[in-house]
C-alpha cells in the first residue's frame, strides 16, 4: 500500500500539484488523478478519497489543519482550512473555515465562505454569502447581496432547526428559503442579515433586505425589508406526537416545500442552460467540470426534498409530490445574450443589459411555474 500511495503522490507532483509533505498526505486509489489540477496545494494532513473528488487549479486543502475531502468538488482558488467534506461542492474562491463539517448536498457558490466550526448539510450558499462561527444549517438555501462587500450574512451561533417530532418518526419536510433563486442569481438584491445566537424553525422564508435581531428563535416568515424580532415569544399548550400538526401547519409545509423545490429547479436550469453553456463557449473545460459538479449537488438536494416531503405527506394524508418531476428538464432560454466571454461570471451577470435581465428573470419564473405544475400533478 505504501508503494501505491507513493506512486500516486509522485504522479500528482509530476503534473504540478504542490504536496507540502508527502509523508502526511493520502490520496486513495479511487481518486481520478485527472480531476486534481496543476497548481493546487495539498497541505500536511490532507486526505482525498472518492471517485467524484475534484480539486481545481490553485485550490488549497488543509491550510489550518487536517482536511478530509471525500466525493467532493473543490473549485479553482477555493480553500478548505480543515475538517471533513463529503458529497459537497465549492465553486471558485469559496472558503470553508477550520473544523468544517460539510455533509451531502452542500453547495457554496463563488466567494461564499464559512468561519470555524460550521456544520452544513443539504444547504446552498449562493454568491458571497458569509457565515460566522459555530453554526449548523441543514435544508436551506441562502442568497442576497450584490458583491463581496455587500453580501448576505449569518451571525455566529445560528442554528436552522430542520426536524419536527410529530408522528412515528418525525419529519424533515422543513426546508427554509432565505432570499430565493429567481431573483438572487442576478446579484442585484438587498443583502439579508440573520443575527447571531439565534435559531430558525423550518420551513420558513426570509425576504431580501430583511434583518433579524440576535438572540431569538424565529418561527414566523419575514417579509422583504423588515427588521424582525421574536425575542419575547411565549407559548405553552397541551401536545401529543400522535395528534400531528394542525391543518394550517400542514398547508404551510406543503406550500413551502413546493416553493423550495421549485427554486432548486430554477437553480438547476440556470446552471444547465446559462452557466454551463457559457463555460463551454469560453472553452474552459475545468470550469465546465466544476459546474457539472454543482448541478449534481442541486439534483441531490431536489431528490432529498421530494423524499422528505413525501414521507410527511404519507403520514398526514397530504398529496405527495409526483416523483416524475425529478426528470423534468427546463426548456432552453430563448433569449439573445451577449455572453462577453472575457468577463468573469459575476461581472458578466452584473453587467447584463436590462432587456437580457428581464428576459432571463421571466424565463426562470416560467420554469418555476412549469415545474410546480409537474410536481403537484396527481399521478394517473
Amino acid at each position: 500500500m505504501e508503494d501505491r500511495i507513493t506512486d500516486i503522490l509522485r504522479k500528482l507532483s509530476d503534473k504540478g500539484v504542490v504536496i507540502v509533505d508527502p509523508r502526511q498526505t493520502y490520496v486513495s486509489d479511487d481518486v481520478c488523478l485527472d480531476r486534481v489540477f496543476e497548481g493546487c496545494v495539498l497541505y500536511p494532513g490532507t486526505r482525498l478519497t472518492g471517485a467524484r473528488t475534484f480539486v481545481g487549479s490553485f485550490a488549497e486543502i488543509g491550510t489550518e489543519g487536517p482536511a478530509t475531502i471525500h466525493d467532493s468538488v473543490i473549485g479553482d482558488h477555493a480553500a478548505v482550512a480543515s475538517g471533513d467534506l463529503t458529497g459537497s461542492t465549492l465553486l471558485s474562491y469559496a472558503q470553508a473555515g477550520a473544523n468544517s463539517h460539510f455533509r451531502s448536498g452542500v453547495l457554496l457558490e463563488e466567494r461564499a465562505s464559512t468561519a470555524h466550526s460550521v456544520g452544513l448539510k443539504q444547504t446552498i450558499l449562493m454568491y458571497s454569502v458569509t457565515m460566522g462561527s459555530l453554526i449548523n444549517f441543514c435544508d436551506a438555501l441562502i442568497s442576497g447581496g450584490c458583491s463581496r462587500s455587500e453580501h448576505t450574512e449569518v451571525g455566529s451561533g445560528f442554528i436552522h432547526f430542520n426536524f419536527t417530532p410529530w408522528g412515528k418518526s418525525g419529519d424533515k419536510a422543513t426546508p427554509s428559503l432565505i432570499g430565493n433563486v429567481t431573483d438572487g442569481v442576478f446579484l442585484d438584491q438587498p443583502l439579508i442579515f440573520l443575527g447571531g445566537l439565534s435559531g430558525m424553525v423550518g420551513p420558513l422564508s426570509v425576504g431580501f433586505g430583511a434583518m433579524t435581531v440576535p438572540g431569538q428563535v424565529m418561527r414566523q416568515a419575514v417579509p422583504d425589508s423588515t427588521m424582525h424580532s421574536e425575542v419575547n415569544y411565549e407559548y405553552s399548550k397541551g401536545w401529543s406526537r400522535s395528534e400531528g400538526p394542525s391543518d394550517k401547519r400542514k398547508n404551510c409545509v406543503l406550500e413551502r416545500n413546493v416553493e423550495y423545490i421549485s427554486q432548486l429547479f430554477a437553480l438547476k436550469a440556470w446552471y444547465s442552460h446559462i452557466r454551463l453553456n457559457r463555460s463551454i463557449l469560453q472553452k474552459k473545460s475545468e470550469l465546465s467540470l466544476l459546474l457539472a459538479g454543482a448541478i449534481e449537488t442541486v439534483e441531490l438536494c431536489m431528490t432529498e426534498r421530494v423524499k422528505r416531503f413525501n414521507h410527511f405527506a404519507k403520514e398526514w394524508s397530504l398529496p405527495p409530490f409526483n416523483e416524475s418531476c425529478l426528470n423534468v428538464a427546463a426548456h432552453e432560454a430563448d433569449i439573445l445574450l451577449d455572453w462577453k466571454l472575457g468577463l468573469e461570471y459575476d461581472d458578466w451577470v452584473r453587467g447584463l443589459a436590462l432587456e437580457e435581465k428581464l428576459g432571463l428573470r421571466q424565463w426562470l419564473r416560467d420554469s418555476v411555474d412549469e415545474f410546480r405544475r409537474s410536481a403537484t400533478e396527481v399521478e394517473s
